[in-house]
């Protein structure tokens, strides 16, 4: 039994490595002068809103440290609420609140929440603890996503989002990420979130990873992945790929809910998206990356990217 796998044999599974991602894709085709658009949240809402693209509500920001002590009073016309660092990453100092009992609210893991104890968490988001560069920062308080009963089971009380890669304005991967017990409701795959891969063809199910292991059920609540099944999910897609005309960026995470009530929301952007969505779809990302680029710009227009993309990129055995 071999208890690694070389260089080649990553090669010619056209997996994807940094190097490869930092120099070929993210070097070549994100300007530096674009990061702000996406590496702020509070940017990244504003664009969007521009470009007619819907996002989660916004309910208020905090931007300065006086401020903080009239959150509370803000705070009260609602249930439920999540608050996010402008500047913050990979899921860090994301605070989600799910219900209130008085002046106290319940996070995802039953914890409870005095006002306090909120009061503190935007006074240290305010003050840089979470944003990419240890620089001060601004708060977001957002509604929250209304749960789309379609994923009842899939994940561990957060909401699921799902995260789609997009290169020169094409599609060309995609998972669904769920909360976890271990993740506190948070769909990071870093903190122990489940990664599902999605045919980009159906929006199907293809294969799920947690913590890189090859799972078929959902940790927590033991519900089964393969007969997940994306709705509306060439809509899905197209939404994510405007996004390559709303930032200009060429390589680009787009992270997407699904609300019950509006449809697919855009949550937020990344100009450097990870690389483990390939262990999710069981796929390497570079032989696609590489016939995006070949093509040279072919299809002008954002239907005839996500046709293209849903005809190459779809699974064999969904055509079968």
């Amino acid at each position: 039994m071999r208890w690694f796998i070389g260089r080649r044999d990553l090669r010619n599974q056209g997996i994807l490595g940094m190097n490869c991602r930092n120099i070929d894709f993210i070097g070549r085709y994100n300007p530096r002068s674009l990061y702000s658009l996406v590496d702020d949240k509070l940017k990244t809402k504003r664009l969007a809103r521009r470009h007619e693209i819907p996002v989660p509500e916004l309910c208020f920001v905090v931007r300065e440290q006086y401020k903080v002590r009239t959150v509370e009073r803000m705070l009260h016309p609602l249930d439920g609420f999540a608050v996010k660092p402008a500047k913050g990453s990979g899921g860090k100092g994301i605070l989600i609140a799910r219900e209130r009992e008085g002046k106290t609210f319940i996070r995802s893991s039953g914890a409870r929440l005095a006002p306090e104890d909120i009061r503190r968490h935007i006074s240290n988001i305010l003050a840089g603890l979470y944003s990419l560069a240890g620089t001060p920062d601004v708060a977001i308080v957002e509604k929250l996503v209304q749960f789309d009963e379609r994923f009842t089971g899939y994940s561990y009380q957060g909401v699921p989002d799902i995260r789609i890669i997009v290169f020169q304005g094409y599609p060309v991967m995609a998972m669904l990420r769920l909360a976890t017990r271990e993740s506190d409701g948070k769909a990071n795959l870093h903190q122990g979130a489940v990664g599902v891969g999605l045919d980009i063809g159906t929006g199907r199910c293809l294969h799920a990873v947690q913590h890189s292991r090859s799972l078929t059920a959902h940790p927590d609540t033991g519900q089964v992945f393969e007969h997940i099944h994306l709705p509306d999910w060439s809509g899905i897609l197209r939404l994510a790929a405007r996004c390559y005309e709303m930032t200009g960026l060429g390589y680009l995470g787009t992270d997407i809910v699904l609300d019950r009530e509006r449809g697919p929301l855009l949550l937020e952007l990344n100009a450097r998206p990870g690389l483990a969505i390939q262990l999710a779809n069981g796929h390497g990302l570079l032989p696609r990356l590489r016939h995006i680029e070949k093509l040279g710009g072919k299809h002008a227009t954002v239907e005839e990217r996500v046709s293209h993309a849903m005809e190459v990129f779809a699974d064999p055995r969904e055509q079968a």
